[in-house]
Formats: C-alpha cells, sequence, structure tokens
C-alpha cells in the first residue's frame, strides 16, 4: 500500500527540509510507494491527514517534530472515514524536543526506521480528549503525549507567540526564565476519581507517555496502552523553590518532590476559582482554557515499532 509522507520543512529549524531527499533516496530504494505533502502553516497537517484518509490512504509517515505529530495524530483522530486505530503512522523525528520517541523507545536513525516500515509491525496506544475553550468557544482537541497545564501551558503560550525566537536556544532559556518570574499561580479546582482538590499550583501535567518539555518526566508513571492517564500536580512554590527543584523534574523523580500529589485517572476536570481561566497545552502546543474536561480513548493510536 502506498503511504502518505506528511513533512514540516521548518521542523528542527529547517532541519526537514534538508533531510528530505535523502529520506525520499531511502523509501524509493527500498521499493517503499509513496506520496509527499509538506505543510505550509500551523494547523495544516491536521488537514492534509485528513484529506489523505478522505483519498484512501491508511498509512501516513511524518517528517517533523512532536508538534506536526500531534496534527497529524488529531487528523487522524478527527476524520470520519475509518476508525483512527485502521490508520498507521510512522515517525521520522527531525524536531527539537522529540519528547514521545522517548517512551516507546523508537529510533531517529532512517535506515533503522525503514526497516521498521518494511516489517510491518504496529503497537497501539491510548490518546487523550480535552475540552476546553476558546476565543470562539468551546473547542476540542487530541493529545498523545501529555497535556500541561499552569505555568507549562504559560510558557506554551509564550512560545507560540514567538516561534522564530523559539529556535534560538540562548532566547528559548531566556523566555523560560522571563516566564517563571512573570507566572502567577491561579486558584484551581481539579476533579478526579470521584474526588475534588482545591489548591494553586506550580504546574498540572496528564499524561499518555512520560516525556515532555525536551527530556522532563513530570508523568513518569504514565503507561500509554493502560487506558489511564497519569495525573501529576506540583503546588505552588517560590521562584527560588522551583529553580531548586530542577533535578525533581528528570530521572523519575517528581513524587518525591514534598509539594507534589500523583495518581491515575481516566477524567480530569478542570476549573478556575479566580477571574482568569487555567491555560492549557498539548503536546506542546498551546490551544485554549479551562473550564476544562480531560476524557481517555484506550487504544486509538496505532504506529510504527
Amino acid at each position: 500500500m502506498m503511504w502518505k509522507v506528511i513533512v514540516n520543512p521548518t521542523s528542527g529549524s529547517g532541519k526537514a527540509a534538508k533531510k528530505i531527499k535523502e529520506i525520499e533516496a531511502k523509501l524509493k530504494a527500498a521499493n517503499i510507494k509513496y506520496d509527499i505533502d509538506f505543510t505550509e502553516c500551523r494547523g495544516h497537517a491536521i488537514e492534509l491527514s485528513k484529506v489523505a484518509i478522505e483519498n484512501g490512504f491508511r498509512q501516513i509517515i511524518v517528517v517533523g517534530g512532536d508538534g506536526t505529530n500531534h496534527e497529524v495524530m488529531n487528523g487522524i483522530m478527527q476524520q470520519k472515514v475509518v476508525p483512527s486505530n485502521n490508520i498507521t503512522q510512522c515517525l521520522i523525528p527531525v524536531g527539537t524536543g522529540n519528547d514521545w520517541i522517548k517512551t516507546h523507545k523508537l529510533p531517529r536513525d532512517i535506515d533503522t526506521i525503514i526497516q521498521n516500515i518494511k516489517n510491518g509491525k504496529t503497537q497501539l496506544q491510548d490518546i487523550g480528549k480535552a475540552t476546553f475553550q476558546t476565543g470562539k468557544g468551546q473547542d476540542e482537541r487530541y493529545f498523545l503525549n501529555v497535556a500541561g497545564l499552569a505555568y507549562d501551558a504559560f510558557i506554551a503560550e509564550k512560545m507560540n507567540d514567538n516561534p522564530k525566537l523559539v529556535k534560538n536556544k540562548f532566547v528559548y532559556f531566556y523566555l523560560i526564565l522571563r516566564c517563571l518570574f512573570q507566572y502567577k499561580p491561579q486558584n484551581t479546582r481539579i476533579s478526579f476519581n470521584g474526588q475534588t482538590v482545591e489548591n494553586q499550583y506550580y504546574t498540572i501535567n496528564i499524561g499518555v507517555c512520560k516525556y515532555s518539555g525536551g527530556g522532563m518526566q513530570l508523568v513518569p508513571h504514565a503507561i500509554p496502552d493502560d487506558g489511564l492517564f497519569a495525573l501529576t500536580t506540583v503546588g505552588s512554590m517560590s521562584v527560588l523553590g522551583v529553580i531548586a527543584s530542577t533535578p525533581y523534574l528528570y530521572g523519575g523523580r517528581i513524587a518525591k518532590h514534598p509539594r507534589a500529589f500523583v495518581t491515575q485517572t481516566k477524567f480530569v476536570k478542570i476549573e478556575s476559582l479566580d477571574n482568569e481561566s487555567i491555560l492549557l497545552e498539548l503536546d506542546g502546543e498551546f490551544v485554549g482554557v479551562s473550564p476544562l474536561e480531560i476524557e481517555m480513548i484506550p487504544k486509538a493510536f496505532r504506529f510504527v515499532v
């Protein structure tokens, strides 16, 4: 069967555009039939994948980073032609963070990925569905890695406002540091597993997979195919407290933090108790605000391993 190849040429600071000739040559050498499309703007990969499925494609190769992977998955989940897990997706990761592949220990080497495509082995994982608010009203979006709120979403919103600056690592770290001093924790109500908790939070993370933010493990207890979200909340801290907590964000140590709470759940509802709404990002992409609900869709996404 023919594969649809969807390329984000700007991924990895333009790395994808430089790699595409090599990728095409290796696909041809492996006798893998394909048709290729290039994204032109944010959100374009969602539409390209939906149109591809409507035109009969059931296999999609993504050349890009976590953001492009997130968009193509959303196209797969949003289309109404076939069940989502009838579509097979394969990621050739050329992004900056490449967090999603870390949980599944997927390769970055193009030759290995192409061999995996030829082998035909696939795996299923769960998908999260978020229903939230935007300036145009209620909306919904799917995520395959981690949903972040509070400080995490505050950063994502700032990064979305400065996409060209983020490509410079020094500017990127400057923006993160500036966000740390700008962010003000909000009074928040979280409902899950039949209970409700009200508090001010530094971060709230809901994970299908384990890694986010370029290798951090805020939800190390996530299992991508168990039908449950990993939920982690960390209470409000001072700026110095946040900086001192950095070691807890790596190596799966977050549960040992004195202000952290971890659990598993199938459903999460989040509301603001202040005048301002709680911000939401999905797989690193800022999407909207509270009030919001996040529900589990078990084993809805098929990918090459």
